[in-house]
């Protein structure tokens, strides 16, 4: 029987508190070990904040990050940091033994990925993956059935919409040190759909933006990648009212995705085909929860030393793509990734 994993969790962070932490406890071999901050007084009420959960009585709390990192009865970092203290992080806890969980996206840009990747290379032994857990929901999973078998015959093209609401001033997505902005935060989501579903790289993208005019981030983005011949559009934006969607437009079909990213607690997922003949409705409720999917394949890939089911090499191509988009905001031309 394999050893029980801890994980340290950086920072005080939401999406930790309502999504992964409890997700943790119903994972085999996993337990959250404890939580750091830059203060001990705010890891102990971030701790004594998390309703509800079991384990939260024998979580430790650390003050800096760096003291967390360091405990060897820590197995795995998990880094909901902000995006610019992503890679400075991770290569901390890599230099110190650690297997990495990092929130996306995985860097500020592809030559600071490349830094996470050659680390990483130099210990084989250390797992480090981005934390998209888009991928790991069974609907995606179905969808890609339905492409593999035909159903939607020749894909034509892919367009993505990921949106919400965030005028707070202190929020990291509004601060462009920390690499806030819409195309960073939620863009890096449909990117990432469009070159899984074409498992290739567009050879060049077009993009815009409207830039916020205090905040100096971008608000909302355009992005058109073209995959020599199949184009694919993602839409984003963090001041308009919350959506998201994905279409997939083939010659014989249409695959049409609710919620193909995140869900609310009370929110169904349905995917849809779309031919001439028929229509096939799949709904998923809320309880499958792809965070604990997410983590239950890590743990799997640590315990049997394969590769993260997320590589570095798939997240550094994804940076990739977002570089060249910020290259084409600044020109307004056509820049070729990579």
């Amino acid at each position: 029987m394999s050893k029980l994993l801890n994980v340290g969790v950086l920072g005080a962070a939401k999406i930790a508190k309502t999504h992964i932490i409890p997700a943790m406890g119903r994972v085999e071999g996993l337990q959250c070990w404890g939580v750091a901050s830059r203060s001990l007084s705010k890891a102990q009420a971030y701790i004594q904040s998390l309703d509800g959960i079991s384990a939260a009585h024998t979580m430790q709390a650390l003050e800096g990050y760096e003291a967390l990192i360091n405990h060897p009865d820590v197995d795995i970092i998990y880094n909901p940091l902000p995006n610019d203290l992503h890679v400075e992080l991770s290569l901390k806890a890599l230099a110190a033994g650690k297997h990495v969980l990092c929130e996306k996206p995985l860097a500020l840009n592809a030559v600071d990925a490349k830094r996470l990747v050659d680390a990483s290379r130099q210990k084989p032994a250390l797992k480090v993956m981005e934390a998209f857990m888009y991928r790991f929901h069974p609907q995606w999973q179905q969808v890609q059935r339905w492409i593999s078998d035909g159903e939607v015959g020749v894909i034509q093209s892919i367009a993505s919409q990921f949106c919400y609401c965030n005028t707070d001033p202190a929020n990291i997505r509004n601060n462009p040190a920390a690499g806030g902005g819409a195309l960073m935060d939620i863009g890096s989501y449909g990117i990432s759909v469009a070159r899984m579903i074409l498992a290739r790289e567009p050879s060049k993208v077009v993009a815009s933006a409207v830039m916020h005019p205090e905040f100096a981030v971008d608000d909302i983005a355009h992005c058109l990648m073209d995959f020599d011949g199949v184009s694919a559009t993602v839409m984003v934006g963090t001041k308009t009212q919350r959506n998201q969607s994905v279409t997939i437009e083939g010659s014989k079909g249409r695959i049409v995705m609710t919620h193909p990213f995140y869900c609310d607690k009370d929110d169904e997922r349905t995917i849809s085909l779309i031919t001439d003949n028929e229509e096939q409705t799949f709904t998923f409720g809320s309880r499958v929860d792809h965070y604990q999917l997410m983590l239950e394949v890590f743990v799997q890939a640590i315990n049997t030393n394969a590769e993260a089911p997320i590589t570095l090499s798939d997240s550094l191509a994804n940076m990739a793509v977002i570089d060249a988009a910020f290259d084409s905001i600044k020109t307004g031309a056509w820049v070729t990734v990579g």
